[in-house]
């Protein structure tokens, strides 16, 4: 049997408000997107302003970095021509993505989740995802 660690709702409530507080204060409006370690959506959010073709792009940088357990700006050098990982971007039905914004959640060296942030650059999308990520563990008692 197994013993699977894996964000809670309210986890992921604080992943988006922490997100979000990082959105609001660079001034982009995000789609953000947090899912449990296998990659399966747990709570999304638009806020106003993000942009529509962002919904999936955010679910999807969530997906990947749920499912490979790493971030998607690591695939992004190794997925140019002529680097181990070329084409990997149309694996698994096109969902792979390869541009910043994805980064798993990890607790003590396990994924729990992830979150997927895009609508502004890829640098902001990172950015934004990783302040999600902090305000979580903040709130985690002796972190």
């Amino acid at each position: 049997m197994l013993t699977i660690k894996r964000l809670s709702l309210e986890d992921a409530r604080n992943l988006i408000a922490g997100g979000r507080a990082k959105a609001e204060d660079i001034g982009v409006p995000m789609c953000i997107a947090i899912t449990d370690e296998s990659g399966q959506l747990i709570a999304f959010e638009r806020m106003d302003g993000g942009k529509v073709t962002s919904t999936i792009i955010a679910q999807d940088k969530a997906y990947t970095a749920a499912g490979a357990k790493r971030t998607t700006q690591s695939y992004s050098e190794a997925s140019q021509p002529g680097k181990p990982a070329y084409g990997i971007h149309s694996a698994i039905g096109g969902r792979l993505l390869v541009v910043a914004g994805g980064i798993p959640v990890l607790i003590d060296g396990e994924v729990v989740g992830a979150v997927g942030f895009s609508s502004g650059s890829p640098a902001q999308d990172a950015e934004c995802a990783q302040a999600g990520i902090d305000a979580l563990l903040s709130q985690i008692p002796g972190r």
